[in-house]
C-alpha cells in the first residue's frame, strides 16, 4: 500500500486530480454485509486513489473500522486511511491502536480530535490529549505513517474566534506534521478557495487541500448534517431543494446535479481532487463521477 502523500504528489505532477472516497463503519451485521459484498465493490468499480474509514464517536468503533480498513486493502488493494480520534482515549490507548495498525498494514491515519459520544461537550481524559495538533506530533513522532487531518471552510463549529483563528490551527496541525488536509462538507466553493488562500498567503502552506463533498441524497438528513458540523446551505440551495418537495427522487437527482457542478468548478479552479462522502452508497457517486467523466 502506498503513502497518501505520494499518490497526491504524484498525480499532482501529471496535472491530474485525485479521487477518493469516505466509508463509516455499519451499525448491524446486515449493514457490514451490504457495505462490504454490495457497495465497496460497486464503488472501487470507479477506481478511485484510495478511501477512508470513519471512527465512531468517542472511538465506538475503533476495532471494525480497522478491520474494514485492512479488508478493502488485503480483498481490494487499494490503499485506506483510517480515521483517529483523541476522544476517551490515553496517549498509551492511542499508541497500542496505531501499533495494531501497523501490523495491519495500514500506512495513512487522518488524525482528529473527534466528536464526543451521545453529542455531549468534548472532555479531556486523563492522560490523554485535548487537541488534534498533538495527536499529529504523536503520529509524526512514528515515522511510518502519512497523516492527514481535517480543515473547516466555514470555520469549526465550537471556533468561537472566529474562522480564521481556526485556519491558524490548521497551519499549526500542518505545521507538526500533517501531509495533506481533507475538509468538512461544504456548499459554496468561495468558502473553500477562501480558506486555502488564506493558508497558502499567510502560513506558506503547501500540501495538498482536498476539498471533501456530500452528495445531497436526502433534505432531512442534509439539514440535520449541517446542523451538527456548522455548515451552511446557501439560500439558492435550500429554495431548490423544498421546490423537489417530497419526492426523493427529485432530491436526488439534485442533489448530482448540484455536486456536479460543483466538483467541476472545484476542479477546474485547482482543487487538487475531491474527497466523496459516500455515506455507504454508490449511486450519487457514480453518476457524479460519469458525468464528469472521472470514473
Amino acid at each position: 500500500m502506498r503513502f497518501i502523500r505520494d499518490i497526491h504528489a504524484d498525480l499532482h505532477a501529471q496535472a491530474k486530480p485525485c479521487i477518493s472516497f469516505e466509508f463509516f463503519p455499519p451499525k448491524t451485521p446486515e449493514g457490514d454485509k451490504a457495505l462490504m459484498e454490495k457497495h465497496i465493490p460497486e464503488l472501487l468499480q470507479l477506481k478511485p486513489e484510495y478511501c477512508s474509514v470513519t471512527y465512531g464517536a468517542g472511538g465506538s468503533t475503533r476495532d471494525k473500522t480497522a478491520d474494514i480498513v485492512q479488508a478493502i486493502q488485503d480483498q481490494h488493494q487499494l490503499t485506506a486511511m483510517m480515521h483517529l480520534t483523541c476522544v476517551s482515549a490515553t496517549r498509551a490507548e492511542l499508541e497500542d491502536v496505531v501499533a495494531d495498525a501497523r501490523n495491519r498494514g495500514v500506512k495513512n491515519l487522518l488524525a482528529l480530535r473527534g466528536d464526543p459520544p451521545n453529542g455531549g461537550d468534548f472532555e479531556v481524559t486523563e492522560g490523554g490529549f485535548e487537541f488534534s495538533y498533538q495527536l499529529v506530533e504523536m503520529l509524526q513522532g512514528k515515522g511510518d505513517f502519512s497523516i492527514g487531518t481535517a480543515g473547516f471552510p466555514e470555520g469549526h463549529i465550537h471556533c468561537t474566534e472566529g474562522k480564521e483563528v481556526d485556519w491558524d490551527r490548521l497551519a499549526k496541525k500542518i505545521k507538526c506534521g500533517a501531509d495533506f488536509v481533507v475538509t468538512q462538507l461544504f456548499f459554496d466553493n468561495a468558502d473553500y478557495f477562501n480558506m486555502v488562500n488564506y493558508l497558502r498567503e499567510k502560513h506558506d502552506i503547501q500540501v495538498p487541500i482536498i476539498p471533501g463533498v456530500l452528495p445531497i441524497i436526502s433534505a432531512g438528513l442534509i439539514k440535520r448534517f449541517t446542523q451538527l458540523c456548522g455548515a451552511k446551505l446557501p439560500a439558492h440551495l435550500v429554495k431548490d431543494l423544498e421546490a423537489c418537495g417530497e419526492d426523493d427522487a427529485a432530491v436526488k437527482e439534485f442533489g448530482i446535479d448540484f455536486a456536479t457542478n460543483q466538483v467541476k468548478d472545484l476542479l477546474d479552479r485547482g482543487a487538487p481532487g475531491v474527497h466523496f462522502y459516500t455515506l455507504n452508497k454508490a449511486h450519487s457517486t457514480a453518476k457524479i463521477m460519469r458525468n464528469l467523466g472521472l470514473a
